[in-house]
């Protein structure tokens, strides 16, 4: 079955790093494209950034641009989000996505916390 395992969340001061990692399971990784959402507290989820099949194409959104990258490893099956300069406006949830046919799947999430 799919499987989508996020890891690397955790608690940081502003201005720190992190990266994120998604690893997957029980589709033809290298087919599709994958994304990270994220959810804050109180808010609608939203798109973060998508990689393509070949990990040329990203797009980001508004908010992260520049400050994050999204890559992905078709040998390991994953993906990752490096974050830097992160800000409390980054604190949420962040969520795997990938979808297959007319499919959803989302991983469990991996909390960010950024905070003094």
């Amino acid at each position: 079955q799919v499987q989508l395992v996020e890891s690397g969340g955790g608690l940081v001061q502003p201005g720190a790093s992190l990266t994120l990692s998604c690893m997957t399971s029980g589709f033809t990784f290298s087919n599709y494209p994958l994304s990270w959402y994220r959810q804050a507290p109180g808010k609608s989820r939203e798109l973060v950034a998508r990689v393509r099949t070949s990990g040329a194409g990203q797009n980001y959104a508004e908010a992260v641009a520049g400050r994050f990258t999204i890559s992905r490893d078709n040998i390991k099956r994953a993906i990752y989000l490096q974050m830097n300069s992160l800000n409390p406006d980054d604190t949420a949830e962040y969520y795997c996505f990938v979808k297959l046919g007319w499919t959803d799947y989302w991983g469990k999430g991996t909390l960010v916390n950024v905070s003094e």
